[in-house]
């Protein structure tokens, strides 16, 4: 088998091993709108994601933006069809059939310079309490929207991703991540008591600790009856459920402690 496609293979198993397909199958189901990944299969836009990326391209097409791939920069390979003509019996008409698939090398936005890009990665404005994530050993970074998905929480890249300047949306991903080091792991996927604990501990960090006037009551009502519905409880309810939680999550980003944790779990 080709070395580069033994490559791509391992990687897929690699991501089921550690956990990490959920998220990327999260993000790669809305990829950022008019770059040449968006039109990639599934598969490949997932590759790209655990190939840490948003954004991947041949070499001609990052020379056709203005920008070249940097001296020593590792490409990522993707999976490409390849087709061949063949005629068909009973019609005698030609038809392209899928005869084998080969790995195409493509290069992260990351490991090129150059124009800037038609999309533009948001700045993040200085955060309340993103110092904890940090004495967390989490990296708080900007990325690219896509219009359906604000952020996310990675614990395999020890990671918070924001595409929007949101301090809400933050403290969302801030609640996930003390989650997983309370519990020791999360769930895969949007699991539904998780995503209402998220967003009630985010609420109320909105408002203890939160400096935007903006108040986002309304959205994070309606993100958590979309999630309660899915549990056939109402969102009084749900929120009762996850209330236990939600405390621990608010006392180990507030004061760095949490009932239950050891010494150890409070710097992870």
């Amino acid at each position: 088998m080709n070395q580069n496609i033994q490559t791509v293979l391992k990687s897929i198993v690699s991501a089921f091993e550690s956990g990490n397909v959920p998220e990327a199958v999260a993000v790669a189901s809305f990829p950022i709108p008019d770059i040449p990944s968006a039109q990639w299969s599934f598969t490949n836009r997932t590759i790209q994601f655990l190939s840490g990326t948003a954004d991947a391209r041949g070499f001609n097409q990052w020379k056709a933006v203005n920008r070249h791939v940097k001296k020593g920069a590792k490409a990522i390979y993707i999976m490409v069809p390849c087709f061949k003509k063949q005629q068909d019996e009973g019609t005698e008409e030609e038809q392209q059939v899928l005869s084998f698939f080969k790995a195409m090398p493509v290069f992260r936005v990351e490991d090129t310079d150059g124009d800037p890009l038609d999309y533009q990665n948001i700045e993040l404005p200085e955060l309340p309490l993103i110092q904890r994530a940090y004495d967390w050993g989490i990296d708080v970074k900007a990325v690219p929207g896509n219009y359906r998905y604000y952020g996310y929480f990675s614990p395999a890249r020890k990671e918070i991703a924001l595409a929007t300047p949101s301090e809400k949306t933050f403290f969302h991903e801030l609640s996930h991540t003390a989650d997983h080091i309370i519990k020791g792991d999360l769930k895969p996927g949007q699991d539904p008591f998780q995503e209402i604990t998220a967003e009630l501990s985010a609420q109320a960090l909105s408002r203890i600790a939160g400096k935007s006037i903006e108040d986002t009551t309304g959205n994070s009502f309606r993100y958590i009856s979309h999630y309660a519905k899915k549990v056939k409880m109402s969102p009084e309810k749900a929120c009762l459920r996850v209330l236990s939680d939600c405390e621990k999550i608010l006392n180990l980003i507030l004061h760095g402690r949490a009932d239950g944790l050891n010494e150890t779990q409070k710097v992870a």
